[in-house]
């Protein structure tokens, strides 16, 4: 029996598969993420300060998203390898929750977004946050990772609503 499914990586047969993008318009495609690191305060004083024992945090962070985006065709099965024209990672750290807010602005021109490479490389920037400061507190809490934005391609544009 075949079946319609509104689920692309799913055949007529309901079997997995990757889907065919060679009929699609290669197009310029921008993705955004977001997502939080919560911390204990002292612990967030010490990544302002820049006073870690494994160095800058956030910079080695920003490496690791990039890093990320690029290789998330290896870890997400399905997801098609891409040839990424731009990766940025935006920190800012907020005080008053102590916390930290990575997002992640991802871009290509081709035939199939870049959503997957933003999430991916917002969550491993968080992990890696985990990472270079869990010694000084393993309370740390990873929230609110979302697509915030995509541009581009056949389903046109999306905005979250806040």
């Amino acid at each position: 029996m075949t079946t319609t499914s509104p689920l692309t990586h799913f055949d007529g047969q309901g079997q997995a598969h990757m889907v065919d993008v060679a009929g699609k318009a290669a197009t310029h495609r921008v993705a955004v993420a977001q997502g939080r690191i919560t911390m204990n305060a002292a612990t967030l004083a010490i990544i302002l300060e820049g006073s870690a024992k494994k160095g800058d945090v956030l910079g080695i962070a920003r490496i690791a998203g990039i890093m990320a985006a690029k290789k998330t065709s290896d870890l997400i099965p399905l997801c098609h390898p891409l040839a990424l024209t731009r990766v940025a990672m935006d920190f800012s750290a907020d005080t008053r929750s102590a916390s930290i807010v990575c997002q992640a602005t991802v871009e290509t021109v081709g035939p199939t977004g870049v959503e997957m490479e933003a999430l991916t490389a917002v969550q491993i920037a968080l992990l890696t946050i985990y990472d270079m400061c869990k010694a000084a507190d393993r309370s740390m809490t990873i929230t609110d990772v979302r697509l915030l934005e995509k541009h581009g391609g056949k389903s046109g544009n999306f905005m979250a609503t806040p």
